[in-house]
């Protein structure tokens, strides 16, 4: 739905451009090449930020699951770390080598 209504936004202003501006030829399709060049970068980074969002919830679930991930190279799991919810992030448990060691979720694979 969000995209039907860039899609609509971006079709007003191609008329707007058209219609009542007193651009030549050129200089209009100089502004619709970098308008969808600014619009293409942005769907792109949306793009990136969900994927590793998505990786995230998915290590996350897995935690919760009670199997073991892998996180900057070590093993997290739910007997040696436990999960701060609110910035999901791993600290490590009382009486293990990893007491208060701090792993974000992002790394996790």
């Amino acid at each position: 739905m969000t995209y039907i209504f860039g899609l609509l936004i971006l079709g007003l202003l191609f008329l707007a451009l058209h219609y009542f501006t007193e651009f030549d030829h050129m200089q209009k399709i100089y502004i619709v090449i970098i308008v969808l060049s600014i619009l293409s970068v942005a769907v792109m980074y949306n793009e990136y930020n969900k994927q590793e969002n998505q990786k995230m919830l998915d290590a996350v679930l897995k935690y919760k699951q009670g199997q073991t991930i892998v996180c900057d190279g070590k093993d997290v799991n739910n007997t040696t770390y436990t999960l701060s919810v609110g910035t999901y992030t791993f600290i490590g448990r009382e009486n293990t080598p990893n007491y208060s060691e701090m792993i974000s979720a992002s790394t996790c694979q």
